[in-house]
């Protein structure tokens, strides 16, 4: 687990930001809310309209300029960044402006409300702007051994839920999709996660839609159930899915599910250290488009997973980044046949000198209920 209270976990992070900053030509980082403010500090930032920002000069000591009354939540770190409290009737942006000084080259958080941002041009008019991501973001996808452990625990806690639902112990027949997300929640929470993320569940036709919202339609005998479920546990993501059948499978689902089978084996198998990205991609959508069901592969094969729940790197065509040592990614191919049914098989993979290896075991068949 990381610890909070290990400073010497951030001022290593800060000082690799740092390093990277150097490189690229970077004088001062700006980091308000989004994971990249955690990653550095162990502080999640509440999205307000009050303004918290990391400053992080190149060659001075950072300091988090952060609202009075949200300062008690903060866990200080005198090593690794100072507190810069601000009242309710001061300029914050003016307090980063006169952090930043003189510098001309500023990296920005995704995160950034567009509101701070726009007023912090006029304090800095000759400034240039860039993303931040470009010096966060490499550092963040290559996890280091404690956060593997972490996705690793999280994935084992997930799995939990997997084996309940292959077990017939989560109702479904007579049941609406929303109460059996209310369930799965439920049980993500009691094995061990702090937050439920999402909780997809989709009764036959409307597998077909990959980010179906869970509503009221009744699960029946006959259908197939995609169940795709996720949280976060000690500051780091799951994510898996697993589809059940509820009755004996009829042939068109059997088949496609056993290309599907194929297809996400062979997008782990691929998942080794020094391959691009897009060629795991291309693994798992080789064997769906060679049995006939490309057209119905509609989005690209995984995303990076972490402290979020989708971040870099992504897993498809165009991508040519090169899998690192500690990337963690899903791999989850699927088949979706408009009105009729959808399916798609998901777990979490870590990029390990030994090959890829995987944060989910359960049972990967249509298991039938």
């Amino acid at each position: 687990m990381i610890s909070v209270h290990d400073s010497s976990v951030f001022e290593n992070r800060l000082a690799r930001v740092r390093a990277a900053m150097l490189q690229q030509g970077v004088d001062v980082l700006l980091l308000s809310v989004g994971h990249d403010l955690p990653y550095l500090t162990g502080y999640y930032a509440m999205p307000l309209e009050r303004l918290t920002m990391l400053v992080v000069p190149v060659d001075a000591a950072a300091s988090m300029v952060i609202p009075r009354l949200e300062a008690p939540r903060v866990t200080e770190m005198p090593s690794v960044f100072s507190l810069v409290p601000w009242n309710e009737t001061d300029d914050p942006v003016a307090i980063v402006a006169k952090l930043i000084g003189s510098a001309t080259t500023i990296a920005v958080g995704d995160q950034m409300w567009a509101r701070f941002l726009v007023e912090l041009l006029a304090h800095c008019p000759r400034a240039h702007y860039r993303r931040a991501v470009d010096v966060v973001g490499p550092l963040r996808m290559a996890k280091d051994a404690a956060e593997v452990d972490a996705l690793r625990a999280a994935g084992a806690a997930a799995d939990r839920v997997a084996v309940q639902l292959h077990a017939g112990d989560i109702p479904l027949i007579g049941k609406t999709e929303a109460q059996v997300s209310a369930d799965i929640s439920a049980r993500l929470i009691a094995e061990g996660h702090d937050i439920v993320n999402f909780a997809i569940v989709a009764a036959g036709e409307n597998a077909a839609s990959p980010h179906h919202h869970a509503g009221p339609r009744v699960i029946k005998h006959g259908d197939i159930v995609l169940c795709d479920f996720g949280g976060t546990m000690n500051g780091y993501c799951s994510d898996m899915t697993r589809c059940v059948h509820l009755g004996d499978i009829p042939s068109d689902i059997a088949d496609a599910y056993a290309v599907l089978h194929e297809s996400q084996i062979a997008g782990v198998a691929a998942g080794v250290v020094g391959a691009p990205c897009e060629s795991i991609d291309a693994a798992s959508r080789r064997v769906i488009d060679d049995a006939g069901y490309g057209d119905f592969f509609i989005h690209r094969t995984g995303h990076g997973i972490g402290m979020e729940a989708h971040e870099d790197p992504y897993m498809v065509s165009g991508n040519k980044r090169l899998l690192e040592v500690g990337h963690a990614f899903s791999v989850e191919p699927g088949i979706y046949l408009p009105t009729k049914w959808g399916m798609r098989l998901e777990d979490i993979v870590v990029a390990t000198p030994g090959g890829p290896e995987s944060m989910n075991f359960a049972d990967h068949s249509l298991v039938v209920l």
